[in-house]
């Protein structure tokens, strides 16, 4: 069993920046992929990042690649976005999510994560 806590999100002015926190609770979580998600007013859940457990491989959409970076701290039991360059587009409640798969090609779905956090907003200004 894995619980996962969001918080970092806030209001941003574009070009800013922001680090989003994804803290776990669950011994098993040095051996789970984290993913963060995100899902704007009347749109489906979307893909940002992702890293595995392990190697730590990361991988991202073109939408934030480049701006968004992923990464984990396991003896912390945290996992963190850190967005810059922020958009007004980026908008959204960001949701973190674990799961025991390691293919790049399942962390994309939202479908292949088991455990999910409640989400923290982040809102970017024009």
């Amino acid at each position: 069993q894995v619980q996962l806590v969001e918080s970092g999100g806030g209001l941003v002015q574009a070009g800013g920046s922001l680090r989003l926190s994804c803290a776990a609770s669950g011994r098993t979580f040095s051996t789970v992929s984290v993913g963060w998600f995100r899902q704007g007013p009347g749109k489906e859940r979307e893909f940002v990042a992702a890293i595995t457990w392990g190697a730590g491989n990361t991988y991202y959409p073109d939408s934030v690649k480049g701006r968004f970076t992923i990464s984990r701290d396991n003896a912390k039991n945290t996992v963190y976005l850190q967005m810059n360059s922020l958009k007004p587009e980026d908008t959204a409640i960001y949701y973190c999510a674990a799961t025991f798969m390691t293919s790049s090609d399942f962390l994309k779905s939202p479908t292949t994560y088991k455990y999910w956090g409640q989400g923290t907003q982040v809102t970017v200004s024009s």
